[in-house]
């Protein structure tokens, strides 16, 4: 592995990639948190966060790292939390937080516990309701993952939250992410990675168990790596090595979302989402949407997002207004194509779970381009009612479509050939 070696003591210097990253993580993590605790019956949410590569948690300009990122979005958003349930009749709920902390280098373990310390006295005094345990390690993650793995299962608690910001290194364990989501009933991963880790996953070699190289851009991708650049600086590289990361880690979960962290001078780091649940990705796009900019998709903006022909077709979705001005237009038309293919009638959740794994889509413009389509209706569960308007559609609805249908393409080119 090469590792990235970062002067904690001195002060470390954040990178704008890593930035960008920890807006994402911490915005996705407090809404994780509101869509965990809002069942009005409630009592109390126990959660375990591993952060296998944490760092000492604070940089030389005083922004929080992933460690103190979690404790301060635990304290804030539980606070905020109750004093809405509180305010709609309900009692407060108390949140129980097993915290594991690791990195290889044990200075940078020292000066984590150093750096927590303020911030977890400050949380136990100001929040009766909030309980955070903390265990430190110090071992290589690939080695203490077993040790992990043992200690969450002797906890019994079933909400995981994996971050491995493993930036710095140069190989993906995927037999260990492939055993995280398998090893927990509801559990996520976030995942960070150099561009450099691409060459693990191609070859030319067809005898290697990798991705293998079948098209000219692809070679072109492998050739540009293996010289040792530091920058994918071409949208249609982009796409190919979006494709190739998805190919690779996509059967690790039922969905995996394989976006770079978006650097217009070239794409360098990516930073993945593994999760279980479509509601997890729903999310997540969203909150890609509402931090524009901070990541990068090249492709198809409506579903079906990485079955192009990077020949002609296909284009940079950087989650803003434009990006989706383009999703909805080709949403228009994918929508019904969908339905169809499934025999004209799909039950609201099953169409989330065919399309969130490959699409980048806000859910408002899935909702809203369903509605427009004068080819699809929306019945409500008791087969009664029709949905009139995006807001209120619902998991348990029923997509079908109308028997006098507008013209639209049910079989459309194979855009791989």
């Amino acid at each position: 592995m090469v590792k990235k070696n970062y002067d904690w003591a001195g002060g470390a210097v954040l990178d704008d990639h890593t930035k960008k990253k920890h807006t994402i993580l911490q915005e996705y993590f407090k809404q994780y948190l509101i869509t965990r605790c809002k069942i009005p019956q409630q009592e109390k949410f126990r959660l375990i966060i591993v952060d296998g590569f944490s760092g000492a948690g604070l940089y030389a300009c005083g922004s929080y790292g992933s460690p103190l990122i979690f404790v301060d979005v635990l304290q804030k958003t539980l606070k905020s939390i109750n004093v809405n349930r509180l305010a709609q009749g309900m009692h407060g709920i108390q949140l129980e937080c097993l915290l594991i902390l690791n990195d290889f280098d044990k200075l940078a373990v020292e000066k984590l516990r150093e750096n927590m310390a303020p911030l977890l006295a400050g949380a136990k005094e100001d929040d009766s309701n909030l309980h955070i345990e903390v265990e430190y390690l110090s071992e290589k993650f690939d080695d203490i993952y077993p040790q992990i793995k043992s200690r969450l299962d002797s906890a019994k608690c079933s909400n995981v939250l994996f971050n491995l910001d493993q930036c710095g290194h140069s190989k993906v364990n995927i037999d260990i992410i492939e055993n995280i989501m398998q090893s927990w009933k509801s559990v996520e991963i976030f995942l960070t990675f150099s561009i450099n880790t691409i060459l693990t996953f191609i070859s030319p070699d067809e005898e290697k168990n990798n991705v293998i190289l079948n098209s000219d851009i692809h070679k072109e991708v492998y050739a540009l790596l293996e010289s040792g650049t530091e920058n994918i600086n071409k949208e249609t590289w982009l796409g190919e090595i979006e494709r190739i990361v998805f190919e690779k880690l996509k059967g690790c979960a039922p969905f995996v979302s394989p976006f770079s962290i978006n650097n217009p001078g070239g794409w360098c780091y990516w930073f993945m989402h593994f999760s279980k649940s479509y509601r997890a990705r729903q999310v997540y796009n969203n909150i890609l949407h509402a931090n524009s900019l901070t990541q990068a998709h090249f492709g198809r903006s409506g579903l079906n997002m990485l079955s192009y022909n990077p020949r002609n077709e296909g284009q940079l979705y950087l989650f803003d207004e434009d990006s989706r001005s383009s999703a909805k237009e080709e949403l228009y038309d994918d929508i019904p194509r969908l339905i169809a293919a499934s025999g004209d009638v799909l039950v609201m959740e099953d169409f989330y779970k065919a399309v969130y794994n490959e699409t980048p889509a806000h859910s408002d413009d899935i909702h809203e381009m369903i509605i427009e389509n004068p080819d699809v209706e929306v019945i409500t569960e008791s087969g009664r009612g029709e949905r009139r308007k995006p807001t209120t559609i619902k998991s348990t609805d029923v997509l079908k479509l109308k028997s006098q249908k507008s013209w639209f393409s049910m079989f459309p080119r194979n855009t791989l050939k």
